[in-house]
């Protein structure tokens, strides 16, 4: 058991700090490995990795406010959120749905870990192929809610919180630099989470989940977001393009894995 709560904690912990320097929310690292780990069920795992997420954004983007470290526009990242809030309550249903119809946290886990991987890929290309790519600066209110909406839709149904999703479509369609557009995530991450979390609660379909777990995963998040803080005002925009490239990389072959370990049950 207690070994089963240090590799609780250090996931949480490890990968919000990541998440905090790159903007990608944790989450991402913190699915797919709890799922190779079988811990706990699927529906537990994306349920408690959206808390952790949420614990690790909130502390991140306040620490982030106070200390001036990166440009907010709050008018675009807003709006960003409010989709992203939508999207959020959307992503919960399907993932519902999902679950009502399939009967099977196995072959659910296994359409996570799928599309996780096809994401991340893609991310991945993208990532090294960007100095080629030429970006867009939308303005536009309803490209920004609609952006913020797929985003909210597909971070909330993956249960990662928000994802490298959300640094490519910052990137790519606002012009957003690598460390601008990891705050702005964590912002859009923040009102996601919060949304869904309020949806999971009115609507009674939290799982059922261990509350030691929970504390540790949270806990975890909260250090976690701290000890990023620190780290992102300290390396440079290179750097955090090379973790997270890097990041990808694990990423994928953790959800192969994945996929591979749910198709065989």
């Amino acid at each position: 058991m207690y070994g089963l709560m240090i590799i609780v904690f250090a996931v949480s912990l490890l990968s919000s700090a990541v998440g905090a320097i790159c903007g990608i929310g944790g989450g991402v690292i913190i699915k797919p490995v709890l799922d190779a780990t079988g811990i706990m069920s699927v529906s537990a795992i994306s349920f408690l990795s959206g808390c952790t997420v949420l614990s690790m954004a909130v502390v991140s983007v306040f620490k982030n406010i106070k200390s001036g470290n990166t440009r907010l526009d709050i008018k675009m990242s807003s709006l960003l959120a409010l989709g992203a809030v939508a999207g959020g309550v959307t992503g919960k249903i399907g993932f519902q749905m999902l679950k009502d119809y399939a009967g099977n946290e196995t072959l659910i886990g296994m359409v996570q870990a799928a599309v996780l991987l096809v994401i991340t890929a893609s991310t991945l290309i993208y990532t090294l192929l960007k100095s080629r790519i030429k970006t867009k600066q939308y303005k536009s209110r309803g490209v920004l809610v609609s952006v913020g909406l797929i985003l909210g839709i597909m971070s909330s149904f993956l249960g990662i919180g928000g994802g490298p999703m959300n640094l490519i479509a910052l990137e790519y369609f606002f012009s957003m630099r690598t460390k601008e557009a990891a705050f702005n995530s964590l912002y859009i991450i923040m009102f996601s989470q919060i949304a869904s979390l309020i949806q999971v609660s009115l609507t009674g379909t939290m799982p059922e989940v261990n509350m030691i777990y929970a504390l540790l995963m949270v806990g975890g998040g909260i250090l976690g977001g701290n000890i990023g803080s620190i780290i992102n005002k300290r390396i440079d925009e290179k750097a955090v393009t090379k973790l997270f490239i890097g990041l990808l990389v694990v990423i994928i072959g953790i959800n192969i894995y994945n996929i591979v370990k749910f198709s065989a049950i």
